[in-house]
């Protein structure tokens, strides 16, 4: 009798686990290249990984050791890839879908001394330069230069680098925002006070760096041939914040909201897409 518990708990747990999947995406971050100071580049690759790990809105992998996106593309051909839905287990590694690259063109780092030629203390700055590499086509964005300010006097040459990167990370945390758009999909049409106004539930809430006041563009998409086939439908605006993984959002024009609903209950993929605020 207890076996035969153990194995119902087990088979429960397991069903419960998967459709729990954390459904984020996967992003590796492979080492950064470096013609000068090769001292600093992992600093600078694990302080792009540090940024892009705070942001909460993807599952960040460590391929600082595959200096090129064709390993990736080898690695995950391998058994450690257990099927395609990215699925973790025991020693299993997640398959990354984007890689991010690197170049770091310039990292000067100044040892700044007295009159009488004892070290003060440290300045650094540092310029590289960024790109996305799909993995599955193995296309890339175009790459994006960035440019830290030089460092205030610092304690040690790594504080000084660490200082430049803080210099320019909202430009990074901006870079990521355009070519890592947030989306979720409307998964219930809520009750509204409004009766003109369609009120919907997302699948993404603060894990997403959502606010209130954000506004969404809704597509209907369509399989066509094999390839998604997108219509904007409509634009929302959030309204509520309902715990991480959800939140509320109102239509933002009445003639979209009819749009909107019949296309909800016709159980057509309504996928939504952050407006970037420039």
């Amino acid at each position: 009798m207890n076996k035969i518990l153990f194995i119902f708990f087990l088979v429960f747990f397991s069903q419960f686990y998967f459709s729990q999947q954390d459904e984020r995406p996967i992003v590796g971050v492979s080492a950064f290249s470096c013609d000068e100071n090769p001292r600093f580049v992992k600093l600078v690759t694990e302080k792009v990984v540090e940024m892009l790990t705070n942001t909460k809105r993807f599952r960040v992998v460590d391929r600082t050791s595959s200096e090129k996106v064709k390993e990736e593309l080898e690695l995950q051909k391998s058994e450690a890839f257990i099927d395609s839905k990215n699925t973790v287990e025991q020693g299993a590694s997640l398959a990354a879908e984007k890689i991010i690259t690197g170049h770091i063109t310039k990292i000067p780092v100044y040892a700044i001394k007295n009159s009488i030629g004892e070290i003060n203390g440290y300045k650094a700055s540092v310029a590289f330069q960024m790109k996305v590499v799909d993995v599955a086509t193995g296309l890339s964005t175009d790459a994006t230069s960035f440019e830290g300010k030089a460092s205030n006097l610092m304690l040690s040459a790594e504080s000084a680098v660490q200082f430049a990167m803080n210099s320019i990370q909202p430009e990074i945390l901006q870079y990521f925002k355009v070519n890592f758009p947030v989306k979720g999909k409307i998964i219930k049409i809520l009750d509204s006070e409004n009766p003109k106004l369609t009120k919907v539930l997302l699948n993404i809430g603060k894990n997403a760096g959502l606010k209130t006041g954000d506004l969404l563009n809704v597509e209907s998409i369509e399989l066509i041939d094999g390839q998604s086939y997108p219509t904007k439908i409509g634009s929302i605006e959030i309204e509520n914040l309902a715990g991480e993984n959800f939140s509320e959002a109102i239509v933002t024009d009445k003639k979209y909201s009819s749009v909107i609903s019949t296309s909800f209950l016709e159980q057509k993929k309504l996928e939504c897409t952050l407006i970037i605020k420039k």
